[in-house]
């Protein structure tokens, strides 16, 4: 097929373009400058300029493509729509990226219980909402002629496939604790989140644009752990102290209080049995032996990309 593939030059949309272009595929990427182009261009996808807010070259894409895949971004819904009103009727595959924060609350730091499955009803947090409408504007759109499907990916580690090596939540650790000399977590670090390799999502995207059915929600999850677990790891890998609890307003402080709240210090904990009712067979090492046998130095250098 050829495959539209926005974020191309990201980690996500660039390790998924990598895995179809060695699935045999053809790859169109939206890129955001001429040095993205270059970068992406060298690894076998022909570069798009553009943005998300250029909803005519988008619907003009979609439209020469076989499929198309939004791995850009989980919350913007004018390139989402522009994509569905282009694909509308053609009975293409569409995969859109969505992020498993999309379930997670306000714990800073402290566990939960709580354990979401794909066919659960769940009330999103109101910063969430959004994303959570637009989730199910996506599913929806099987019902117009798209073979629609949701990815909610969980923390993402590994290293990425494509121009952009480095994910967010790991890096962010990394580069903490290298900065300050002690590897810290938001509270008490004892939050949860589910997890996924770079290698094992990738690939479920190539399985889930040729099998997902309309209006599939997939959970992209392969075991859990806990900020105060990876902490621990990073600080052996580095040979710093930790980890150590971090009060909430300084995590806050230095790394912005949405970034500290949903993304560092939340719980996010999903079970997902659709991507291996597709024959997903996920593979790579699990996030605490993936950091303790990591290169930690290259961990972070990168600018982290989106999930």
């Amino acid at each position: 097929m050829q495959v539209f593939v926005t974020g191309a030059a990201g980690y996500i949309g660039g390790s998924i373009a990598a895995r179809l272009i060695e699935a045999g595929h053809g790859v169109r990427g939206l890129v955001r400058s001429e040095a993205k182009a270059e970068a992406v261009r060298a690894l076998g996808i022909t570069p798009v300029e553009g943005t998300l807010d250029d909803g005519e070259l988008l619907a003009e894409e979609a439209r020469g493509a076989d499929a198309v895949i939004n791995a850009a971004s989980s919350d913007h819904r004018g390139a989402v729509d522009a994509l569905l009103a282009a694909l509308a009727g053609s009975d293409k595959p569409f995969l859109h990226t969505s992020g498993s924060s999309v379930i997670g609350d306000e714990a800073r730091g402290e566990p939960s219980d709580r354990v979401v499955r794909e066919n659960d009803d769940f009330e999103p947090h109101p910063a969430r909402a959004a994303r959570y409408a637009l989730d199910r504007a996506v599913l929806g759109a099987g019902k117009d002629g798209v073979r629609s499907a949701v990815l909610c990916n969980t923390l993402i580690y590994g290293r990425g496939l494509g121009a952009q090596p480095d994910s967010i939540q790991v890096p962010y650790l990394v580069r903490q604790a290298r900065a300050s000399g002690v590897a810290r977590h938001v509270g008490r670090g004892l939050n949860v989140w589910s997890h996924v390799h770079i290698e094992d999502l990738a690939d479920l995207y190539v399985l889930a644009l040729a099998k997902a059915e309309p209006g599939s929600f997939l959970f992209v999850e392969n075991g859990e752990a806990s900020f105060r677990d990876m902490a621990a790891k990073v600080a052996q890998a580095l040979g710093c102290a930790g980890p150590e609890d971090w009060p909430f307003p300084e995590a806050a402080a230095a790394w912005g209080e949405a970034m500290a709240t949903f993304t560092m210090g939340s719980n996010s904990r999903v079970r997902g049995a659709l991507g291996r009712e597709l024959g997903w067979s996920p593979s790579r090492p699990g996030v605490l032996d993936w950091i303790a046998k990591a290169n930690v130095d290259a961990i972070g250098e990168g600018s982290g990309g989106g999930h």
